[in-house]
């Protein structure tokens, strides 16, 4: 008789151990009685009635997930393969355990088939200079979509977004191109700067008596540092007014 207490004893103690669950800080557990959704348990220790309930746990925190690289075909018909990635949270754990049987899977499916449509809606170049444009417009449509699933889209980026090797080649060229046509225009500008400068000073010399010698005998000393490396003639400036007297 008293072994058959202590069976009863230890069986009862089991049975009441089992119905005892911890739930984490970061989560919340969703209880069924019978079936039916009867409430959600907060953080700590908890019971539920073996047998009768059961509790499932849910994830409450930030949960990054990978959308795979698409192949997309953009509006002016070049395929790329973009990837990106996903952060959401649960702010409603009883929807994410009703409303679907896997809302991480869920949330994944929808989000590449939100990436293939609004990166198939616009131009490559839009696509590769618009990048945060066009992830919010992602997490808008998935965001819009996860709601009845008691999930809250907190972000969307697009990673990488990969070109076909000829693509890759033509922007080069275009790029190279573009930088020589600035680099003509900036050399351009420089000798007409330069141009209009040696036009003033020209003026301005030649409205001064003497300063044309002035400036040829100081480029003369700038020819060279040293002075063994000049040979320098002078000529009476009457000699020269003489020679051009003879000329005529």
């Amino acid at each position: 008789m008293e072994a058959f207490v202590i069976i009863i004893l230890v069986f009862t103690g089991l049975y009441v151990l089992s119905g005892i669950k911890i739930v984490n800080q970061y989560q919340r557990g969703v209880v069924l009685t019978l079936g039916r959704f009867t409430g959600v348990r907060e953080p700590g220790l908890r019971v539920v009635i073996p047998g009768l309930q059961t509790m499932m746990l849910v994830d409450i925190r930030s949960t990054p997930i990978d959308v795979p690289k698409q192949e997309v075909i953009t509006k002016d018909n070049v395929t790329v393969g973009v990837d990106a990635v996903v952060y959401f949270r649960v702010i409603n754990a009883p929807k994410a355990v009703l409303e679907t049987t896997n809302y991480i899977y869920a949330t994944s499916q929808f989000a590449q088939a939100a990436l293939r449509d609004v990166t198939g809606n616009v131009d490559m170049d839009d696509l590769l200079a618009k990048r945060e444009e066009i992830s919010q417009q992602i997490k808008e449509i998935v965001d819009a979509e996860t709601d009845k699933w008691g999930i809250d889209v907190e972000n969307v980026k697009i990673q990488n977004i990969e070109l076909p090797s000829d693509m890759k080649r033509a922007m080069a060229k275009q790029a190279e191109a573009e930088r020589e046509r600035r680099a003509n225009i900036i050399n351009a500008d420089g000798e007409k700067a330069a141009a209009e400068t040696l036009a003033q000073a020209a003026e301005i010399l030649a409205k001064t008596q003497g300063a044309i010698n002035l400036r040829t005998l100081n480029t003369l000393e700038r020819i060279s540092t040293e002075p063994s490396q000049k040979t320098m003639m002078l000529f009476p400036i009457e000699l020269i007014d003489a020679i051009r007297g003879g000329k005529k």
